[in-house]
């Protein structure tokens, strides 16, 4: 996956508003690939500002240490995001971020986004569009936690990763993997890993999720979606007219 390759900036190329020029520059950002190890922590809480990265492969989280020893994970990056975009203007890093299974990054630094940014009205307007969607869906996140039940935020979990990942292909049969432990699940949610596992075997038996390790499959996914009412204004891909005539 390539920057290319994301919603924003595949509407931006459908509207003609990137050019040959654009594209460079957005794929000179991931110019110098390299591969991360499951587990490995690409930095650290309040570690200095310096890089950010394009996943190309694989799946990665941001997190927040909490004083009682426990983890709350803020956000899973998909093949195409980009990491760390939060930290942009703050000196220091407002969240960790670690891999979650063996994959492919690409760094990048503050000058190579002063340039991109500098040189591209287009390509400024469709990063910040995807650092904006970003911050929808940790807003979403933060709606659910408060107001849903165990199950219900599971679902909706679920229903989440399903869209984005057929999105980018990921989808097979309304099936995917998702290479995340029940641990991981319940540090998004806010549950524990027992209370994880109770409630897979909860949807299973409703008949809405079949999971088989890291292989999940939606057999319902719209009976899924209307279990938790999901709206999918935050994560839809439609650009605002207003990028339709960027040049």
């Amino acid at each position: 996956m390539t920057l290319l390759d994301s919603i924003v900036m595949q509407g931006l190329g459908r509207h003609g508003a990137l050019t040959a020029e654009d594209k460079t520059l957005l794929l000179d950002l991931e110019l110098n690939p390299r591969r991360a190890a499951a587990g490995e922590v690409l930095w650290q809480e309040s570690a200095d500002v310096d890089l950010f990265c394009v996943v190309k492969e694989g799946w990665a989280y941001s997190y927040r240490n909490l004083g009682n020893g426990s983890m709350q994970i803020l956000k899973v990056y998909l093949p195409g995001d980009i990491i760390g975009m939060r930290d942009f203007g703050f000196a220091r890093r407002l969240a960790g971020v670690a891999m979650i299974n063996d994959g492919v990054i690409s760094p990048f630094t503050h000058q190579q986004l002063f340039e991109l940014i500098g040189r591209s009205p287009a390509l400024a307007a469709g990063i910040i569009a995807t650092v904006v969607r970003q911050q929808a869906m940790l807003t979403e996140r933060l709606v659910y936690l408060g107001r849903y039940a165990a199950h219900e935020r599971l679902a909706h979990f679920l229903y989440e990763l399903y869209l984005r990942l057929k999105r980018i292909g990921a989808v097979a049969e309304n099936g995917f993997l998702m290479p995340l432990s029940q641990e991981q699940i319940g540090d998004a949610l806010g549950l524990s890993a027992v209370h994880v596992s109770r409630t897979f075997s909860m949807l299973r038996d409703e008949g809405l999720v079949v999971r088989d390790r890291q292989h999940v499959v939606l057999p319902d996914p719209q009976a899924l979606a209307r279990l938790v009412e999901f709206n999918d204004t935050y994560i839809d891909e439609t650009l605002s007219p207003a990028f339709h005539g960027f040049h």
